[in-house]
Order: structure tokens, then C-alpha cells, then sequence
């Protein structure tokens, strides 16, 4: 076994292979760019070295300082980890010539599998389902309603040299299928001025399931089931899920043993993945392999009870796998919510700054413990909560790499429960300073077509077309934020009651009939009536009743703290409780389930006033151009006196490895340029004005 391993690459990923080499006594190098420098993985590692400036081109993805760093430190092996270069074959294959043990698949396995097209070819070869198609040109209608029926309706015409919907129809029969290649063909020609037109078989409902495979030296490659991975948001992955509500057993084992197949003949050693896209009727088809830990791995570590990364490790060091595949467990059912710093009710904009508050929820199980044989916990629930994270409180999340905060795992009985614990964790789970995506994620896991695992790739575009608002997010009982706003008031009223040395009759007065103020857009309030029953400090418990409905709520949570945890009527709740805002000081801010509020809680005379008060318009900036993130302003690409048409590029900012354009809303002439190329701007930021 190896004595010293270098891992090459930061935040959670590097945090999480550190912690098991701590468990196998294994000791690690972390290497970190400037910007990382104090970051969690550094502070974690036996040793940390220096690589280069914050930009990954001059740091994560220099092999020649890793390879450097590596012999500096005596590690014997790396782990790349995902993404950098962790699928370079380039760099698998410096490691081996360099006599570094390469924590990952041989060089000729990478090389095999990142080619789309030569791994097509060889999971043909393999027995592997791919996508049925006639990839040549087609010259007639009758030819495509031929070639069609052989591939088995429905099918998808397209164009060759397509793109943007143009040159694509779906058939269902033979009739479309003449119809459709004579308006691809046309369309092609018109558009492209290429006419090239061929069929593939349409896959219906797709969905997006993968296998993990694992591989040894000797020859041995089992399967570890699969993971859901449908809900993603522009190709991205948000939610995943191990097993899927979906497929079958026997779809399940088809899918495995295919996978397997693919991974034998590419001679595959460590973790891998087969991707496949599913149809409605559960037909499969080969996509891609991934020649790398997945960034979804952990919900295939609970239901399995391996540990991923210590089994990469073992077999880079040439152990043979210690289990079969009858070895292998289901046990219960894990989800992994992807937690990133971008805000959902801007577009998903990144937002990048310092974690002024990181708190997330209590984490009872560890990476590399989930050791499970159907066994409960201690404390009677199957299962629990793990955080894989690369940040901590007072923390910066640096512009120059992904937005991902951590990733919150729960492992649960069955799917309902596994559900209901991510529905807690995520309203225990406390971020500030930066936005979150957190309130996007409870809005899914509440939505009823994924709480009955009716979905497919397609979901988040088809519910969500417009973008995620906050009206998105229906609370099952909204009364009850209104009624812990009404109790948090009332535990307020009791503490300043007990403070000594009050003025002889002006003492703070106890007040049992209030008013909720739910503060709306543009002045259009909401004003609840709510009867408080007497406090008790004794159990920490108050009733409240708004609309007829009495809330028994008890929480000995001390005001002033974020989270609040109790029970309403029984029953525990986690809910985040704030007061005051920029806009509003003495109102008060409660989230739970992905919803929030804002409240003034006043005494009924005070409200009364409180509806008289006009409505107070915001100032008008549509004659600035605001920076809708904090990033780096690379280019502004107009000049004072410039007349610009609406649509018209204006500025490019770059943020989390993506550069966002912004454009013209109107037309307009530039008055005045307010930031400078090169200059890091924060949210809402002028970087110029219109006459």
C-alpha cells in the first residue's frame, strides 16, 4: 500500500479522497493555487505545495508542477479526483512513464473512451446497446421511410450540418417520415447550404441512468448498480439519486452486464461509469463512459456500503477487489443534492463573495463509513445525513472554478423517506453572504411528478421554463411561517419582559392579539389576525392561531440564531429566522421548505396605521447597465456616445469559469463608461449609464 498520495485538485473533492486516505493511514499532499491558499483541503492535507496563480490554465492544470510536486514530496501516487485532469490521457500516461501510480484508469483506457466516436464503435463490438441510426446521406423519401421502419418508429431526422431546431422532425410513422426528410432536406439546404440528411432511433421520455463499474489488474470488473441522474438543469446535473424509481431488476442487471462488457473490453482498472439514456419503455442505449470518480458517487457508497475511493486507491496500489458481484448490497435509497453558489431567482447567476454564515446540517454519517448490512442507526433511523464539502465559515468561494458549496447526501429507508430527510436537511442547511441554490432544490424535491418519480431529462425546461420564482415554491401550509413569525415575536416580548430595573408602570406588557404583516411587491401586503396562548419558558412552548388553525409550537432556540428548531404540533421542523433587512430593519425573514417570508408583526392599532402608510416606489435604474453578479469585468465593448440597439453586446463578465455576455435591453446612447476592464465587480454594480 501506498505511504504518501498527492491529490490533484481542491474543494470537496480533494477534502473528500483526503479523508479516506486519513482512514487508511495513507498520507496526502494537497496542492493549491494563490486563490486557495487558505483553503479547507490545504488546511486538511499532511503538506501542501504551491502551484501557481489563482487561473486553473496556470495551476490545476499544469501536469508539469503536479509531476514536480509529486517527487518534491515523495508521493508515490496521485488522485486526480474529476475534472482538471483527471480524463487526460496525456497526463495518466506522464504518471506512469514518471514511475507515479496513476489513481485512476490505464492511459489506453482513457484514450478509448473519450473518442465519441471510436467508443461507439467499440461498444458495438462489445454487445453494448447503442443508438440504432443510418449515418450516411439519404438520397429519397422512399429510402428514409425504409431505413425508418428498420430502425423501428419513432425516429428523428436530422440534418447534418444542423443546429438551432433547424432540420430536425420526429416521425412516428410513414407518413411523417416522407414528409419530414423532404422538409429536413429542404430546410438543410436553405439554412446550411448542405442538404446531407440522416435518421436515428428517437428515444422517448429520455432519462438519464448510469451504471458504476469498478475494475481491478486481474481482470475482475463488477457493477455497483445504478444512479438517477435525469433531473439536470442545461446539461447540468441537480439532483441524483441511487436506485432509480424507474427501471426494472432485470433492466438493471441487462444494464450492468453491458456495462461490464464495455469495461472488459478497454481493459478497465478503478472506478468508472457507463452512461446510457433510457427510453419510457426501458429500452437503453450506450451515451459516454466516464474514465473518472463521479461527482455523484457518494449515493452509490450508501446503498453499497464500499468506499469509492479507497477502492480506487487498493487497486492503483494492484489489490485485487475483495468482493464478487453476488457481494454486492441495495441497501435502502440515497439522493445527493448538488448545493451551488448561484443564485436561482437571477437566472441561476453565479455568486461568488465570503460565507459571512456556513452551518450545515448535522452530519451522522461520514465518507467511507456507510458500512450498513440493513442495520439501523443508533438512534433507530436507517440511513442519515453526510456533507461533503470544501468550505468552511468565513471562507471565500473564489470566481476562478466551479460554484459548487458542497454536496448534502441522505441515505433513507425507502425513497419517501430519503426524500423527507434531504426536505430537513435542506431547511437545517445555513448559508449567507453568498446566494444559494438551496431554495430551487426544496421547490423540486416538493414537486409531486418528482415526489412520484414521474420524470424525465426534459423536467426542469418543461416545469421551469420561464426561470424559478419564489411563487414557484408552494408551501404546503404557508400559515405556518406566519404563525412562527407571530411566536418568535412573542418569545421576544417575554425576554424583554424579564429584564429588570422597568419604570413602574410602563413595564413591557404581554399582548395575546397581533398582526402579521406579510410584506408583498409593491405594497400589496397581507395582514393575518393571530391569537397567542401564554409562553412558557419552562418547555419553551406557545400557541399560536392564525385563520381558524392553532399551531403548538415549542423551540428553545435562543433569538438571534439562524436556524430554529422545534415542534408544531408534535412534529419537528427546522426553519431559518432573521430580522431585519436593508429594505425593512425591523421586519423579519422565515424560510422553511424553500419558502420565504417577510413579516412585520405588530399590535392591531399599529397595523391599522400600517395600511395607511403609501407605497413607496424604487428609484429607477434602467438608464444603468448593473452587474447582475460580482465576477471580473474582461470586456467593455461600447464607448461614451456610442447609439446602441437593443440586443447589442454591451459587456462581458466572467465568473466561475464561465464568461456571461450582457446585452442592450433597449436602445439607447452611452452616457457615461463607470468600470474599467479588469475590474471586479460586485452585484448591482453601474458599469455604465444611458442619456
Amino acid at each position: 500500500m501506498f505511504k504518501k498520495i498527492l491529490i490533484a485538485n481542491r474543494g470537496e473533492i480533494a477534502c473528500r479522497v483526503i479523508k479516506t486516505a486519513q482512514k487508511m493511514g495513507i498520507q496526502t499532499v494537497a496542492v493549491y493555487s494563490e486563490a486557495d491558499k487558505d483553503a479547507r483541503h490545504v488546511e486538511l492535507a499532511d503538506e501542501a505545495v504551491l502551484l501557481g496563480s489563482a487561473p486553473s490554465r496556470e495551476s490545476y492544470l499544469v501536469a508539469d508542477k503536479i509531476i514536480a510536486a509529486a517527487k518534491a514530496t515523495g508521493a508515490e501516487a496521485i488522485h486526480p479526483g474529476y475534472g482538471f485532469l483527471s480524463e487526460n490521457e496525456a497526463f495518466a500516461k506522464r504518471c506512469e512513464d514518471e514511475g507515479i501510480a496513476f489513481i485512476g484508469p490505464r492511459h489506453f483506457s482513457i484514450a478509448a473512451m473519450g473518442d465519441k466516436i471510436a467508443s461507439k464503435k467499440l461498444a458495438n463490438e462489445a454487445k453494448v446497446n447503442t443508438i440504432p441510426g443510418y449515418n450516411d446521406a439519404i438520397d429519397t423519401p422512399e429510402q428514409a421511410v425504409e431505413i425508418a421502419k428498420g430502425i423501428g418508429y419513432p425516429v428523428m431526422i436530422k440534418a447534418s450540418a444542423g443546429g438551432g431546431g433547424k432540420g430536425l422532425r420526429v416521425a412516428f410513422n410513414d407518413k411523417e417520415a416522407f414528409e419530414g426528410f423532404s422538409s429536413c432536406r429542404n430546410e438543410a439546404r436553405n439554412s446550411f447550404g448542405d442538404d446531407r440528411v440522416f435518421i436515428e432511433k428517437y428515444v422517448l421520455e429520455p432519462r438519464h441512468i448510469e451504471i458504476q463499474v469498478l475494475g481491478d489488474s486481474h481482470g475482475n470488473v463488477v457493477y455497483l448498480n445504478e444512479r438517477e441522474c435525469s433531473i439536470q438543469r442545461r446539461h447540468q446535473k441537480v439532483i441524483e439519486e441511487a436506485p432509480s424509481p424507474f427501471i426494472s431488476d432485470a433492466t438493471r442487471q441487462a444494464m450492468g452486464e453491458q456495462a461490464v462488457a464495455l469495461a472488459k473490453a478497454v481493459k478497465y482498472q478503478s472506478a468508472g461509469t457507463v452512461e446510457f439514456v433510457v427510453g419510457k419503455d426501458q429500452d437503453f442505449y450506450f451515451l459516454e463512459m466516464n474514465t473518472r470518480l463521479q461527482v455523484e458517487h457518494p449515493v452509490t457508497e450508501c446503498i453499497t456500503g464500499l468506499d469509492l475511493v479507497e477502492q480506487m486507491i487498493r487497486v492503483a496500489a494492484g489489490e485485487k477487489l475483495s468482493f464478487s458481484q453476488a457481494d454486492i448490497k441495495r441497501e435502502g435509497w440515497a439522493i445527493e443534492c448538488r448545493i451551488n453558489a448561484e443564485d436561482p431567482f437571477r437566472n441561476f447567476l453565479p455568486s461568488t463573495g465570503r460565507l459571512v454564515k456556513y452551518a450545515p446540517p448535522a452530519a451522522d454519517l461520514e465518507q467511507g463509513t456507510e458500512t450498513l448490512q440493513g442495520a439501523a442507526y443508533a438512534d433507530g433511523r436507517f440511513g442519515g445525513v453526510r456533507v461533503d464539502t470544501g468550505v468552511y465559515e468565513g471562507g471565500e468561494i473564489p470566481m476562478f472554478y466551479d460554484s459548487m458549496i458542497a454536496k448534502l447526501i441522505v441515505h433513507g429507508r425507502d425513497r419517501n423517506d430519503a426524500i423527507a430527510k434531504m426536505r430537513a436537511a435542506l431547511n437545517a442547511f445555513v448559508i449567507r453572504g453568498i446566494s444559494s441554490n438551496i431554495p430551487f432544490q426544496a421547490a423540486l424535491l416538493a414537486h409531486p411528478k418528482f415526489v412520484s418519480g414521474q420524470f424525465n431529462t426534459g423536467f426542469i425546461a418543461e416545469h421551469y421554463a420561464k426561470g424559478f420564482r419564489a411563487e414557484d415554491v408552494p408551501h404546503d401550509d404557508p400559515l405556518f411561517l406566519v404563525a412562527i413569525a407571530a411566536f418568535v415575536r412573542r418569545k421576544a416580548r417575554e425576554r424583554a419582559a424579564g429584564i429588570s430595573g422597568q419604570l413602574p408602570g410602563h413595564e413591557v406588557a404581554h399582548k395575546n392579539e397581533l398582526v402579521v404583516v406579510q410584506l408583498g411587491a409593491e405594497g400589496q401586503h397581507v395582514y393575518h389576525d393571530v391569537t397567542l396562548g401564554e409562553f412558557d419558558p419552562a418547555s419553551g412552548r406557545a400557541d399560536v392561531t392564525v385563520a381558524g388553525k392553532t399551531y403548538a409550537i415549542q423551540s428553545h432556540t435562543q433569538l438571534g440564531e439562524v436556524l430554529m428548531v422545534g415542534t408544531v404540533n408534535g412534529l419537528a421542523f427546522s426553519a431559518q429566522v432573521e430580522r431585519g433587512s436593508a429594505k425593512q430593519p425591523l421586519s423579519m425573514r422565515i424560510a422553511h421548505n424553500g419558502t420565504a417570508i417577510d413579516a412585520l408583526v405588530l399590535l392591531p392599532r399599529a397595523a391599522e396605521l400600517h395600511k395607511l402608510m403609501p407605497y413607496k416606489a424604487p428609484p429607477d435604474l434602467s438608464k444603468f447597465l448593473l452587474s447582475p453578479m460580482p465576477g471580473l469585468l474582461v470586456d467593455v465593448a461600447v464607448s461614451v456616445g456610442q447609439k446602441v440597439l437593443a440586443g447589442e453586446k454591451l459587456a462581458v463578465i466572467e465568473a466561475m469559469k464561465m464568461e456571461n455576455i450582457l446585452v442592450a435591453t433597449q436602445d439607447g446612447v452611452v452616457k457615461e463608461i463607470r468600470a474599467n476592464k479588469g475590474e471586479s465587480l460586485s452585484v448591482d454594480q453601474a458599469i455604465l449609464s444611458f442619456e
